[in-house]
């Protein structure tokens, strides 16, 4: 027969069943609460880049991004308008010097030429005609002089005579006064044919310095157009790869369009931009760091404009290899511009949180594994190494990541 079991008999067996199911779920909960315990006050070893500080030179540099390019690279333009009519290399193709690029429809040029080429020969022709011209009139001119010259010479006498003949009673004062005007009168018209050859001199100097002129004006029109003719056959300048190529048979170019660019990618230089407030450390003949990829370059500031455009200052670098292996056109670049050089001085590896001089918070490993964050002012730097001014020692790790958002100390978990 059933009989009813007591509540506290009851009791206790529903505890005996549910007692372990509690533990295991309260052991679950203090588990899950220490992991996240550990893993914020935590950080996995392979996350960190931990390296030492160390003692040595640290080459004060003021970085920038830039570009490596070509020594040099040359703008072919079309010297006129006219027709692209056949294109001859490619882009990418090394030419020598004068190897034709595109021929061009030069037929305006070569009319144009010939025009100037008559001008300057009618031009020839006047100066030589205006030339026989003055000669003949200046030499007229003289002429009529000279027999001026004797005429008045002449009179003279006959003056001269008349005086005398008056003197002893054989002539008469109307007769000398009469010889007295007339050689007054052609001394006088004398005197205003000088001063006429004179004004025709230079009257005929001006007027064939004038027609020089024209005709230097008419040779140096012909030359211009010999030159845009020449041009016009668009031939390599000098030795190089073409890196630019318009290949349109047929487009129509205006004077002045690009038509080609002619690079040497033998030789390289690296240009770069600073902002203006870093003027005092640019200037010419300043030692400079290249680092592209894995490898560095030395070279000089070569050129730098005097003024900055829009808050920066453009500038170019010349390199000590500019040959050297591994340098292409286009590639990205690392300058770093040197201006004091610090012997002795604590330091540490370049890292990308730096932004420069200033204070930073930065992890330090301790003696038991632990990463503390410290208050360090760091200084100049350069392409490989930061100055640490004080906060770090040298022979101390400190880790290059950027951990802002970690505790004060943290514990390193290793595999």
């Amino acid at each position: 027969m059933d009989r009813t079991i007591p509540k506290n008999i009851r009791l206790k067996a529903s505890i005996k069943r549910w007692v372990p199911a509690a533990v295991v779920a309260a052991a679950v909960i203090i588990g899950i609460i220490w992991l996240m315990f550990w893993l914020r006050e935590g950080v996995r070893e392979q996350d960190l880049d931990l390296r030492t500080a160390d003692i040595g030179e640290i080459r004060s540099a003021i970085t920038t991004n830039g570009k490596i390019i070509p020594a040099f690279e040359e703008i072919i333009v079309s010297p006129v308008n006219t027709r692209i009519l056949e294109v001859y290399v490619h882009e990418g193709d090394s030419v020598p010097a004068g190897s034709p690029l595109l021929r061009l429809d030069i037929e305006d040029a070569r009319n144009h030429y010939q025009r100037m080429a008559d001008e300057l020969q009618m031009k020839q022709s006047e100066i030589h005609s205006q030339s026989l011209s003055d000669e003949t009139l200046l030499t007229d001119l003289e002429m009529k002089i000279k027999t001026k010259e004797l005429a008045v010479d002449q009179l003279k006498e006959e003056y001269n005579s008349e005086q005398r003949l008056d003197s002893i009673g054989s002539g008469t004062g109307e007769r000398v006064r009469q010889a007295r005007l007339a050689w007054q009168t052609a001394t006088l018209e004398l005197q205003q044919m000088r001063r006429q050859l004179a004004n025709e001199r230079r009257i005929r100097s001006a007027m064939a310095q004038s027609k020089r002129l024209e005709g230097d004006i008419s040779r140096r029109n012909l030359a211009e157009a010999s030159r845009t003719l020449d041009e016009a056959r668009l031939c390599a300048p000098r030795s190089g790869t073409i890196t630019f190529l318009t290949d349109r048979i047929g487009a129509t170019v205006a004077a002045g369009e690009q038509l080609a660019i002619l690079s040497d990618l033998s030789n390289f230089r690296v240009t770069g931009e600073l902002p203006e407030g870093h003027a005092d450390k640019l200037s010419v003949g300043a030692p400079v760091e290249v680092r592209s990829g894995n490898k560095t370059f030395l070279g000089t500031v070569s050129h730098m404009t005097g003024q900055s455009k829009s808050g920066v200052i453009p500038f170019s670098v010349r390199l000590e290899t500019p040959d050297a292996p591994g340098l292409r056109a286009g590639m990205n670049a690392r300058i770093g511009v040197i201006y004091d050089i610090k012997p002795d001085v604590v330091r540490i590896p370049y890292a990308t949180f730096f932004n420069g001089p200033g204070e930073y918070d930065l992890y330090v490993l301790t003696s038991d594994d632990r990463l503390e964050r410290r208050r360090v002012r760091l200084g100049d730097s350069n392409l490989d190494y930061i100055e640490v001014v004080s906060g770090i020692k040298a022979g101390e790790k400190v880790n290059l990541n950027d951990m802002k958002s970690h505790a004060e100390v943290l514990r390193i978990q290793r595999k």
